[in-house]
C-alpha cells in the first residue's frame, strides 16, 4: 500500500481543515495543481489566492482552472502576479484571521526554461509568518520542501527553523519524511491553535 506522497499528505491534512465556501491561499502558484485542488475544495462560493512571481505560473494555474470554470463550479479565484511575501499586504485586510488553509510548494517552476527562478529563504519566511497570520483557528499552513536542487536544503532548513520556533501557544508543528533518503522531498505543516489569537 506504501506511504502518501508528501504532496497528497498535504491536501490531506488541508481537507480535513477545509469546508465549501472557505477563503485559501496558494502561496505558489506553479502549474496550478495546488490551486485547483483548493478550488475544488471551497467551491464556487470559496475564495482562492494564488500567488506566483512568474506569469507563466499563473498562465498555466489559470489553463487548469478552465474545467471548473466551463462547469460553473469556480470560486472567486485572484491570481496574484508577486512575490508571495507580499501576500499580507495584498489580500482583502478583511480575511486576516479567516483563512483556512495555506499552500506552499516551493523550489522552482517544473518544465520551465528557466530553473535558476527558485524561491529563497528570506522572502519565503516572510511569507510563512504572514500565512499564520491570515489563518483562522484551526486552520492550516503546509509546506512541501525539495532539498535536493541547488539552494533548496539551505531553503529546507530555514524553514524547518522557522517551524520549531513557533511558539507552541500559536501553533503545532510536524514533519513528514522519508528519514532514509536525506535529499527527497517532505512537508513540514503547522495547525494554528484554536485559542490562538
Amino acid at each position: 500500500m506504501g506511504f502518501l506522497s508528501v504532496l497528497s499528505m498535504a491536501h490531506k491534512w488541508i481537507n480535513e481543515r477545509t469546508s465549501p465556501g472557505d477563503i485559501v491561499i496558494d502561496a505558489t502558484a506553479g502549474g496550478g495543481v495546488d490551486t485547483l485542488a483548493l478550488a475544488e475544495l471551497v467551491g464556487p462560493n470559496g475564495t482562492v489566492y494564488a500567488f506566483d512571481i512568474q506569469q507563466e505560473a499563473l498562465d498555466r494555474t489559470q489553463e487548469r482552472l478552465s474545467s471548473l470554470q466551463n462547469n460553473n463550479k469556480l470560486p472567486d479565484i485572484k491570481l496574484v502576479l508577486s512575490n508571495h511575501a507580499s501576500m499580507a499586504e495584498t489580500v482583502d485586510p478583511s480575511i486576516i484571521g479567516q483563512v483556512s488553509a495555506v499552500m506552499f510548494n516551493l523550489g522552482y517552476l517544473p518544465g520551465s526554461d528557466d530553473l535558476t527562478i527558485i524561491t529563497e529563504p528570506a522572502t519565503t519566511l516572510a511569507a510563512l509568518d504572514a500565512a499564520i497570520m491570515l489563518l483562522r483557528p484551526g486552520g492550516i499552513v503546509t509546506c512541501v520542501l525539495y532539498p535536493g536542487h541547488p539552494g533548496g536544503a539551505e531553503e529546507a532548513a530555514s524553514v524547518e527553523s522557522w517551524a520549531e520556533q513557533l511558539p507552541q501557544s500559536l501553533a503545532q508543528t510536524v514533519i513528514y519524511r522519508q528519514t532514509q533518503r536525506k535529499a527527497a522531498p517532505y512537508l513540514i505543516a503547522a495547525e494554528k491553535r484554536p485559542t490562538a489569537r
